[in-house]
């Protein structure tokens, strides 16, 4: 359900300036109820400065005065055709300087189990550079001599579900059957 912007600043409004319950602020909100009795009761909320959810569009005037005519009723927000906030995309992910060596690693056993993944597949899943994914190909990375093959799950640079998620596409790209994955701690041997 969609709530109002700022809801608290809302919730003061209403508890200020309506006859609302609090269970129908609280709803409206997205709040407790109890939270809303504290702010009704100064202790919570002191300092916040109560915004009119009527004036700037979120709620209709006939809209509060049926719900205060009805303590059953429930407020909806009123729809508006106002641009929502995009969500950010997603950057390059964030790996500790503590793993960044085991990146490496965890490039050559995905480039020894899984070859059809793609290098920009490899960069989004391990959050490493088309030079490096190179390099490690090519056994002319700075540290070659001490890179070991290592699951990248293990390693902690990606979850298990990323990597299978990876590996089926990749697979599909490359017209490949999707093999379902067994697990080592699963036992798929028959007694």
């Amino acid at each position: 359900m969609a709530l109002p912007l700022m809801p608290k600043a809302t919730a003061v409004w209403l508890v200020e300036n309506t006859a609302l319950s609090f269970e129908q602020i609280a709803e409206f909100c997205g709040l407790h109820s109890l939270e809303v009795q504290a702010i009704a009761d100064g202790e919570v909320a002191t300092g916040i400065v109560g915004m009119d959810p009527v004036a700037n569009g979120q709620l209709v005037k006939g809209e509060v005065e049926r719900c205060e005519a009805d303590p059953d009723a429930h407020l909806k927000l009123n729809i508006t055709d106002y641009p929502q906030p995009r969500a950010k995309p997603k950057g390059a992910r964030y790996t500790p300087v503590s793993k960044r060596q085991d990146r490496p690693d965890a490039l050559a056993w995905l480039l020894k189990h899984h070859p059809e993944l793609s290098d920009s597949q490899l960069c989004k899943l391990i959050g490493t550079t088309k030079p490096t994914i190179q390099s490690v190909r090519e056994k002319s990375h700075w540290n070659a001599a001490n890179i070991k093959p290592r699951n990248p799950v293990t390693l902690g640079l990606c979850s298990e579900s990323d990597l299978e998620k990876a590996v089926a596409i990749g697979r599909g790209r490359a017209g490949a059957p999707v093999a379902p994955q067994y697990h080592d701690d699963e036992d798929h041997h028959a007694e």
